[in-house]
């Protein structure tokens, strides 16, 4: 018997992606994210509690730009892996698995995660100049 050399099933070159399944591995990624960043936000607390050179040194980290990058995605990774939780939710009771359906509520949970974090850095901005 000869075997042909073909792929046993599409794969990334010849794979059109598709909203779904973007949003699927991002929901993955984020949640991966949400993880690691609370190890961040522990040594934020523990550093708080061992004294103020260390706060200082963990507030100095954190404040950095690469600080404030990082609290910036692991915001957006949070809206957004609240959103599309929600969205998962929604499935589970067997609502939303219309292709366009599936689509429209794919971008709400990508634009209403960046609006979000938008609001949320946005009031902290405001907060801290005391507007």
């Amino acid at each position: 018997m000869a075997t042909q050399n073909r792929p046993l099933s599409p794969h990334l070159q010849i794979y059109r992606w598709q909203i779904s399944s973007v949003l699927s591995i991002l929901h993955r990624i984020t949640g991966i994210a949400l993880a690691v960043g609370s190890l961040l936000l522990v040594y934020w607390i523990i550093a708080a509690a061992v004294g103020p050179e260390a706060f200082a040194q963990a507030q100095g980290l954190i404040g950095s730009i690469l600080g404030r990058l990082l609290l910036f995605g692991w915001t957006y990774a949070l809206f957004f892996h609240l959103a599309n939780g929600i969205r998962h939710l929604f499935w589970d009771m067997g609502w939303g698995f219309e292709l366009k359906t599936m689509s429209i509520t794919g971008w709400t949970a990508v634009i209403l995660a960046l609006l979000l974090t938008l609001l949320a850095w946005g009031l902290g901005y405001w907060q801290m100049e005391g507007l």
